[in-house]
C-alpha cells in the first residue's frame, strides 16, 4: 500500500524504489553511463607534464565562506586538459543518478538517459566545450568517491551538487559557484524533530561519508553547538541512501543539503524539512587541480549559461517546484573572481 502511495504521488519514486536504486548503485557504482555509447574510456591525467599550476586556498588563508570566490577569471584558453579532451570527443563527467531534479533517471520517461539539473548543466558545458551536448559520457559516483574520481582521473570533471570548501581546494580545483544551498534536517512530519537544535538531543541521524553534513554534525557536537547525546555513527556512501533508513526506521534524521532534502521531501510525503538551513553553501563543478585550462573554460561556460537564461530556464524546470520559484537558491550566485 506504501509503496503503491509513493508511486502515485512521486511519479515512480518511494521508498522502497528509492531502495532499489541505491542497492543497485552500491554494486554498480563505477559503470560507465554513456551518452554517446561511440565515446567513452578512461581519460588520461589532466595535470600531465606542462599543465599549468593554479593558485589553491590553503587552511592558513582559506575559509568556506568566500571560498567561492577564488576561482580563476573566465576566459577562451585551450590548454593541455582541454586539448585531451577535444583530442578525445567525449567530455567524461561523474555524476548522480538516482537524486530527484539533479541527477536521476526518470521513471516516467522511455528514454534511458539522465535527467536533472546537475545533468543539464553538464551538457551545457559539453555543447561548449566539443560543439554537442550529447558528446558526454557520464559515470555513477557515490558522494564518498567525488574527490578520487577527479584525482585519479577517472573523470574530467564532477557535476554532483559538491559544496566548494577548502579542504576539499586541497585535492580538487573548482569553477565559479553554480548554486547557493545550506545544510538542512529532514525528518518524519510526526517527529518532535524541530531543526538543527537541542531536538537532535538523543536522536540517531544521519549523513553521507565524506560529505559537509557529516563534518558540520562532528565539528558542532565537538563544540557542545549539537548535543553531545546527538547520534551522528550512521554513515553512507551515498546521501539517498539515508533517506531509505529513515523510511526504514533505522534513523531519526538526516541532514543533507537544504536542496537535496527538498527533493527527498518531494520523493516521499511522509517526510518533511524541519527548521531552516543553517549553514551557506556553493555547489562548484569539480576539476583536477592544475588543469587551469579547464577551470577557465568550464568558468566561461557557466556565465554564458547564467547570462543567457540556460541557468534560469533549468531551475524552473527541474527545482522550482521543490524550492520554489522565489527562493534565496533561484538565482544564480554571482561569481567575484580573485
Amino acid at each position: 500500500m506504501r509503496m503503491r502511495r509513493l508511486r502515485s504521488g512521486l511519479r515512480g519514486w518511494g521508498g522502497v524504489g528509492a531502495m532499489a536504486v541505491v542497492c543497485v548503485l552500491a554494486l554498480a557504482f563505477v559503470l560507465v553511463l554513456p551518452a554517446t555509447r561511440s565515446h567513452g574510456g578512461p581519460p588520461p591525467a589532466a595535470g600531465g607534464a606542462g599543465a599549468a599550476q593554479g593558485v589553491q586556498a590553503r587552511a592558513g588563508d582559506c575559509d568556506d565562506g568566500d571560498v567561492q570566490n577564488r576561482s580563476l577569471a573566465p576566459a577562451d584558453a585551450d590548454g593541455p586538459a582541454v586539448e585531451r579532451i577535444r583530442k578525445r570527443g567525449s567530455l567524461v563527467v561523474g555524476v548522480d543518478q538516482n537524486s530527484y531534479g539533479w541527477g536521476y533517471r526518470n521513471p516516467n520517461s522511455t528514454s534511458d538517459d539522465l535527467d536533472g539539473f546537475d545533468i543539464a548543466l553538464a551538457r551545457r558545458i559539453a555543447q561548449d566545450l566539443l560543439g554537442s551536448p550529447t558528446k558526454v559520457t557520464f559515470r555513477a559516483i557515490p558522494t564518498n568517491e567525488r574527490e578520487h574520481a577527479v584525482e585519479s582521473g577517472r573523470v574530467d570533471l564532477v557535476v554532483r551538487t559538491m559544496t566548494i570548501t577548502c579542504k576539499r581546494l586541497e585535492k580538487v580545483a573548482f569553477s565559479a559557484p553554480y548554486f547557493l544551498t545550506g545544510q538542512q534536517v529532514l525528518a518524519p512530519r510526526t517527529s518532535p524533530i524541530t531543526g538543527y537544535n537541542a531536538s537532535l538531543a538523543g536522536k540517531k541521524v544521519c549523513s553521507a561519508t565524506g560529505s559537509t553534513a557529516y563534518d558540520h554534525l562532528s565539528a558542532d557536537r565537538k563544540s557542545g553547538a549539537l548535543p553531545a547525546s546527538t547520534d551522528i555513527s550512521t554513515t553512507v556512501p551515498n546521501q539517498l541512501d539515508c533517506l531509505v533508513r529513515l523510511q526504514l526506521g533505522d534513523v531519526d534524521a538526516v541532514v543533507t543539503d537544504g536542496a537535496l532534502a527538498a527533493s527527498q521531501a518531494a520523493q516521499d510525503p511522509a517526510v518533511e524539512l524541519k527548521g531552516g538551513t543553517f549553514t551557506k553553501e556553493y555547489y562548484g563543478v569539480a576539476m583536477r587541480r592544475g588543469a587551469d585550462d579547464l577551470v577557465r573554460q568550464v568558468n566561461r561556460s557557466l556565465e554564458d549559461y547564467r547570462k543567457d537564461g540556460g541557468w534560469k530556464a533549468a531551475y524552473d524546470h527541474w527545482l522550482s517546484a521543490t524550492l520554489g520559484k522565489d527562493s534565496e537558491s533561484a538565482t544564480p550566485p554571482a561569481p567575484a573572481y580573485r
